[in-house]
């Protein structure tokens, strides 16, 4: 009795393609993050966003500081996006979608935020700023997740956030 060959395991490369295309698409999907420039960057399941400095985010001239709005936005946008991502990962590493039909029209409903709170910690500076999220809790209805933003340096931050999440409804 002949055993038919494992088939052979796909080129991390392509893997690769696939969750940066299925990344692009999801934050394709929110017109804000265009607006802002925010960009996501992958290493493996974990993202850093980046607001990269713009004149148009100042809201202080004087000092010149980054507006709250600004940030508040950056941080929410950053929650989302880890939120939306990390459902879309378990989505695609169990093979119940395909990555390379993702666009934005095509993509999973996107968390609603149910409140999130903002602590500004230091005046965000006329420079790059990063932030990363961490899901807390993930359950079908509600999440809850805690985001960090810094500048210069990781663990200074000048500013940090919670938000909980309604989970949009999964087919099951």
């Amino acid at each position: 009795m002949s055993m038919s060959p494992r088939p052979k395991p796909e080129p991390v490369q392509v893997i690769k393609q696939r969750r940066d295309a299925a990344l692009k698409a999801l934050v394709a999907g929110v017109p804000y993050i265009q607006f802002l420039g925010i960009a996501f960057d992958r290493r493996g399941d974990e993202l850093t966003a980046t607001l990269p400095f713009d004149e148009k985010l100042i809201g202080n001239p004087m000092l010149p500081a980054l507006h709250g709005g600004v940030t508040a936005a950056f941080l929410e946008t950053t929650a989302i996006i880890e939120l939306s991502w990390s459902l879309l990962w378990e989505e695609m590493e169990a093979g119940r979608i395909d990555a390379t039909l993702l666009d934005p029209l095509h993509l999973p409903r996107l968390p609603k935020t149910i409140d999130f709170t903002v602590d500004y910690l230091r005046s965000g500076l006329p420079r790059d700023a990063y932030a990363r999220a961490r899901v807390n809790r993930s359950g079908r209805r509600y999440a809850s997740v805690h985001v960090e933003a810094w500048q210069d340096n990781r663990s200074r931050l000048f500013a940090q956030a919670t938000g909980h999440f309604l989970m949009p409804a999964r087919e099951d």
